[in-house]
């Protein structure tokens, strides 16, 4: 087997032997596909067949079918692999119902799923806590099945987790101002199962491999969005980019033994925050982003008492980012070579140049250092 074919993010999957699952944007897909389906014919179809954005195509078995007058409801139970996600085993419903022509697609959040009531999410107030990605992707299948029916797919999707509002009490939801529930997420589909041991062995084997096939240049990405990033500014082949996930001081202390010439760290401005502060684990259970330490950059950059005074009480770190980008504060390029520092300074001296990426959530570069 050529080193092009062992090494790469999937290879990092794969090396983990853990197995991967489905997010809850891809229950919900399932689930309208099933509904709206079901509404136009009468027949649930089970399993129900989805296609994700990277191709997959995998089925759902359903484990509710309602159908009544003008609408149709259709329930998945999630599979997160051998993530310890909180969401595991819950059971995602959506109900279809049709709209006048022209309404297009109307999201609602049912019971169990939250409403955004605080700004610096990538949804407005008011919303129903469903993603843009698996908005996209129900309005993809939605459009789909109405295509095969001759039908207009003007439909609201009504999405609900069972219990959901009481499994949002294990998450931070609160805390970023989405209330009654649960988000439903996902920019994949796909769950990558976490463990610390695995990944962080994961991570050290994807560094052997560009390595040993002569790559002088490797990239930590925090995830898919920051992997595309850097595919387009660097045409980095598979195995030099690295799926860093939160394990920023994984990588940089295997790196600082094994050297290479240049590593990029990208991810998004949030996380990259955390490293900016100090923090080499990244996920959400362990560091938080520090609006008081943004502020404090913010004032390196020219911002007032004023403006440090709303960073500093921002509902989420890309609100203070927005806040800064509004006043002509360049927050992003000082949180990305503060970030820089920090992984020089974990790196000791070892012959690793370093640059650092910053992206929002649509993979737009908001800083470099």
């Amino acid at each position: 087997m050529n080193a092009e074919a062992q090494g790469g993010r999937s290879a990092q999957l794969k090396h983990t032997g853990l197995r991967p699952g489905w997010t809850t944007g891809a229950c919900a897909t399932a689930a309208t596909t099933a509904a709206y389906t079901a509404l136009l014919t009468g027949d649930f179809p089970d399993p129900v067949r989805i296609t994700l954005p990277k191709g997959q195509a995998p089925a759902f078995a359903l484990a509710v079918e309602e159908l009544g007058p003008g609408r149709a409801s259709a329930g998945v139970v999630k599979d997160a692999g051998d993530d310890p996600d909180v969401t595991h085993g819950a059971l995602v419903r959506a109900t279809v119902r049709r709209l006048p022509p022209g309404s297009g697609v109307v999201f609602r959040a049912g019971p169990g799923v939250g409403t955004v009531t605080l700004p610096g999410l990538p949804l407005d107030v008011g919303e129903a806590a469903v993603n843009p990605v698996p908005r996209r992707l129900m309005r993809e299948h939605v459009e789909r099945v109405a295509a095969e029916h001759g039908e207009p797919g003007d439909v609201e999707i009504t999405v609900s987790v069972d219990h959901g509002e009481e499994i949002a009490r294990s998450t931070w939801n609160g805390r970023l101002g989405i209330l009654g529930g649960l988000s439903i997420l996902g920019t994949t589909g796909v769950v990558v199962p976490y463990s610390c041991s695995a990944w962080i062995d994961s991570i050290r084997r994807g560094v052997d491999v560009a390595r040993a096939a002569g790559l002088t240049h490797v990239a930590g990405c925090t995830g898919s969005t920051s992997e595309r990033t850097v595919r387009a500014e660097y045409d980095l082949p598979d195995i030099a980019l690295l799926d860093m996930g939160d394990f920023a001081g994984a990588v940089l202390k295997y790196v600082r033994r094994h050297p290479v010439d240049r590593l990029t760290i990208c991810g998004g401005f949030a996380k990259l925050s955390k490293l900016a502060a100090g923090h080499l684990d990244l996920h959400s259970a362990r560091s938080q982003v520090d609006k008081s330490f943004l502020a404090d950059l913010a004032r390196l950059g020219g911002a007032d008492d004023s403006l440090a005074a709303e960073i500093a009480t921002a509902n989420t770190g890309l609100a203070a980012l927005r806040l800064c980008e509004a006043a002509g504060v360049p927050l992003g390029d000082l949180v990305a070579s503060r970030a820089r520092d920090e992984a020089l300074s974990v790196l000791r001296g070892a012959p690793v140049s370093v640059d650092v990426i910053c992206i929002d959530r649509a993979g737009v570069v908001v800083g470099r250092g």
